[in-house]
């Protein structure tokens, strides 16, 4: 757990692909849950015991993406705390897929009977309708998937990545929807361009910086070409 300007900041790695959810809270106690992975009782569990022992608002469930396991726990979540979930629209397709998939990795299927609310590139999320608290703003960069989007919080110098960007590497796009070069663009023109001291939270793996990924990312570097998926994909086989 840890602070980075008016946020407070905590991660939870869990289900078998050690997928970062995140649990953002500012001064008033409201916090926001980001893609809640959790797979099981016990992982759940731990997260709504976190929130109760601190004493946390939810008010809302913010998604990167539909990849089932970035939204394993979100309808549970979504049930005990009557809270909004946001997800870009076209991501749907692959939310209603999930079981497919999931089931095929020998998994159970995650509960997708939750509802979302459309995100676009751009919208600008607060904690609460307080003009006081934090503010995100969605950044879209389809490529791992169609509706991938990364949230950021330009007074904090805060980035939740999602699956677009890692430390050291980008979101495989070898599966269903998934455009290399889309993810390539986005990351350059929307991400790179941020500056260098923004802090980045990722889906998956430690956290990273601008600047670090901007200077020394291998898959960020001039003249990589699609090929180099069959390197992303060995490099995030549990990234989904």
């Amino acid at each position: 757990m840890g602070s980075v300007g008016h946020i407070n900041i905590k991660s939870f790695c869990v289900n078998p692909f050690r997928e970062n959810m995140y649990i953002l809270w500012d001064e008033g106690r409201n916090c926001v849950i980001v893609d809640p992975g959790c797979y099981d009782s016990s992982e759940t569990d731990a997260i709504m015991g976190f929130i109760a022992s601190e004493g946390l608002t939810p008010k809302a469930i913010w998604l990167t993406h539909g990849h089932f396991d970035h939204i394993f726990g979100v309808a549970e979540l979504e049930r005990s705390f009557h809270v909004p979930v946001w997800m870009a629209p076209e991501d749907r397709f692959i939310v209603e897929r999930d079981e497919y998939y999931a089931r095929g990795l020998g998994l159970h299927a995650p509960d997708v009977s939750f509802g979302t609310k459309d995100l676009a590139d751009g919208q600008i999320l607060r904690f609460a309708e307080d003009s006081d608290s934090p503010s995100f703003r969605v950044i879209a960069t389809p490529g791992h998937t169609p509706g991938c989007v990364c949230f950021y919080d330009e007074e904090d110098g805060i980035l939740l990545s999602g699956d677009t960007l890692f430390a050291g590497s980008l979101g495989r796009t070898d599966l269903e929807g998934g455009d290399y070069d889309m993810e390539i663009v986005g990351i350059m023109e929307k991400l790179m361009v941020l500056p260098g001291d923004v802090e980045v939270f990722p889906g998956h793996g430690p956290a990273t910086s601008i600047s670090v990924e901007r200077t020394s990312n291998p898959f960020l570097q001039p003249f990589n070409e699609p090929w180099e998926n069959d390197i992303l994909s060995e490099n995030n086989d549990l990234c989904i």
